[in-house]
């Protein structure tokens, strides 16, 4: 059973034909921070459940966010559970071809960190020799263990992400790979280290829905639109990962048509948004 972990109030109004559905149900992964984590006042709070009240509010509904494992948040959705997941979610190929997605908000790249003072890395050969730890098991593990033979540094894994951080503090790794915005959030709350090397993906995270939800997806989709252009989304990124998002990035990018280019389910009709 999912804890019920934040009620968010929405008061804005909305044109008649989209109050239909007054209240929308979403999920986090209320371990992954810095977009969802335990507040030491209770409740959860980070950039996905900020992301969550703003698109309420861009909505004139009212959204209510669950706290569950993340692998549970897909299934809930299917059952029904749930009305979209804004937990963030890779759009790949083979999930679009079972999920409907809004457009991107945010770009999904991997990123190192170094010890402060290093010299910066601009581009993955500069770390021939080196040691370079990855959380074990996750998706920078078998990234970074794949190149090892290419590229030639030595890979070290630890048990979790803050081990993996540590390593490089304590100077038995070089620098540390994991997801950007883990790696910014790192950076922002430890001056002991800085960010290095993006390593792009070219893939984005995106709301995720069920297939038969297209006209909501088309809703969130124009709502994160215009979190895009009135600098919602920009603060919210300043706010939990201590940096500015780049020109051209999903977070301040709005794309045409519904949903992710040249994925399954995307939808190139145009539209204005109406925002709030």
């Amino acid at each position: 059973m999912f804890a019920r972990i934040a009620t968010i109030g929405l008061t804005l109004l909305l044109a008649p034909a989209a109050m239909a559905q007054t209240t929308l149900k979403t999920a986090v992964d209320g371990t992954f921070a810095p977009h969802a984590m335990p507040k030491l006042s209770g409740g959860i709070e980070g950039f996905n459940v900020d992301l969550a009240e703003a698109i309420g509010k861009q909505l004139g509904k009212t959204v209510t966010v669950d706290a569950a494992q993340f692998s549970g948040l897909i299934p809930a959705l299917q059952a029904g559970t749930y009305d979209f997941i804004v937990a963030p979610v890779t759009v790949s190929k083979e999930r679009a071809e079972s999920l409907l997605f809004t457009e991107g908000y945010l770009n999904t790249d991997f990123q190192f960190i170094t010890k402060k003072g290093a010299p910066p890395i601009t581009a993955l050969e500069e770390l021939r020799g080196k040691v370079i730890s990855v959380n074990k098991g996750s998706a920078y593990d078998s990234w970074a263990r794949g190149l090892e033979e290419k590229i030639g540094w030595k890979v070290e894994s630890f048990g979790t992400q803050t081990d993996a951080v540590q390593a490089v503090i304590s100077g038995r790794a070089y620098a540390n790979v994991a997801g950007n915005t883990v790696i910014q959030w790192a950076a922002k709350s430890n001056p002991q280290i800085q960010l290095s090397y993006t390593y792009s993906t070219g893939l984005v995270w995106a709301v995720a829905l069920r297939k038969d939800s297209a006209p909501l997806r088309n809703e969130l989709d124009q709502a994160i639109e215009c979190l895009k252009t009135n600098g919602t989304m920009a603060a919210l990124h300043e706010k939990w990962f201590g940096t500015k998002p780049a020109a051209g990035s999903a977070a301040v990018t709005p794309f045409p048509g519904y949903g992710v280019p040249d994925m399954p389910g995307y939808d190139a009709t145009a539209h204005t948004p109406a925002c709030k």
